[in-house]
């Protein structure tokens, strides 16, 4: 049996699905992503190595992910070492399957 939602639920799960969107909602931070994904983890140098970026734009970028929930920073002197949260991808995972598992043709606009 399904376990119904509450309207709390709703909430927290839409916008947790709205804060991923949003940080995916970028180019760069889709690379970064995949970058990480092949990594057991970087540093911002690693990044900047791979994204023809300066520092900044690469550290605005992984605040937003890492903000998101989408990836973790340990500050390790002078460097952070970053890595995907596993149990946040996989929550944004299922969150994204859900919404994209919406059936829209039974709602299709006839124009």
């Amino acid at each position: 049996m399904k376990r119904s939602k509450t309207n709390i639920d709703y909430l927290q799960e839409t916008e947790a699905l709205a804060r991923f969107a949003k940080a995916l909602g970028h180019p760069t931070r889709i690379k970064i992503i995949k970058y990480l994904s092949e990594q057991s983890y970087c540093h911002t140098g690693d990044l900047m190595d791979y994204l023809p970026l300066a520092q900044s734009t690469i550290s605005q970028h992984l605040k937003e992910l890492k903000d998101a929930g989408l990836i973790t920073g340990e500050i390790n002197p002078p460097k952070v070492k970053y890595c995907i949260h596993h149990q946040n991808w996989q929550k944004a995972k299922e969150l994204f399957c859900e919404f994209f598992d919406i059936n829209m043709e039974s709602n299709s606009c006839k124009i």
